[in-house]
């Protein structure tokens, strides 16, 4: 049993969204301060191309500096984290980051609940899991291994939201912590920085 403990202390923010997140997500970037005390990664439904336009669009947002993930490239405090498209991203025990392949779920790669469980499996108590707009029900079975892991489960209020479908869905299937609107969210990340 003792080696199913969690390992890491890293504390990491993980933010999962689909359509209409990246409204949300460009209005908590620009005004969030260079963070030192956690990681932040986004995971973002997106067309399954070699296109940097969202890397490079949080990058001229962002005041911390931002990353795109690469196969096992570890993550560390202080950055904002980019999922690439078409790989499901996965956290490994010593903080590294997987990419990996397999078949879509919820009709996306990457997919927010893999991603969401992956993380909750590694951090634990450490991690906050933040779930954005979207039109469909993927990040709800994540959320709910955040909260089982311990971890904190953060919702964008829907009354919000662009497309209201993916976080009315998990509030309904999930008990969050916080449902906040994008302001709220920046509040709450800035005051985790300690």
């Amino acid at each position: 049993m003792e080696e199913s403990k969690i390992i890491s202390n890293k504390r990491v923010v993980i933010i999962g969204g689909s359509a209409g997140s990246l409204n949300a997500i460009l209005q908590i970037l620009p005004d969030l301060p260079v963070f030192k005390s956690f990681a932040l990664v986004i995971v973002l439904h997106r067309r399954g191309t070699d296109d940097l336009t969202l890397e490079e669009l949080i990058t001229l947002k962002a005041q911390t500096e931002v990353k795109l993930i690469e196969d096992k490239v570890q993550l560390m405090h202080g950055f904002i984290y980019v999922a690439p498209s078409n790989y499901h991203l996965l956290f490994e025990k010593d903080d590294f980051f997987a990419l990996d392949t397999s078949e879509k779920v919820n009709y996306s790669r990457p997919s927010i609940d893999v991603s969401f469980e992956s993380a909750a499996e590694v951090y634990g108590s450490n991690l906050i899991g933040i779930l954005l707009s979207g039109s469909n029900t993927d990040g709800t079975e994540g959320l709910k291994a955040i909260q089982n892991a311990g971890g904190i489960v953060v919702i964008q209020d829907p009354k919000s939201a662009e497309m209201p479908y993916m976080p009315s869905n998990a509030i309904l299937n999930t008990t969050p912590d916080y449902i906040l609107s994008p302001e709220e969210i920046l509040k709450f990340i800035i005051s985790i920085d300690k």
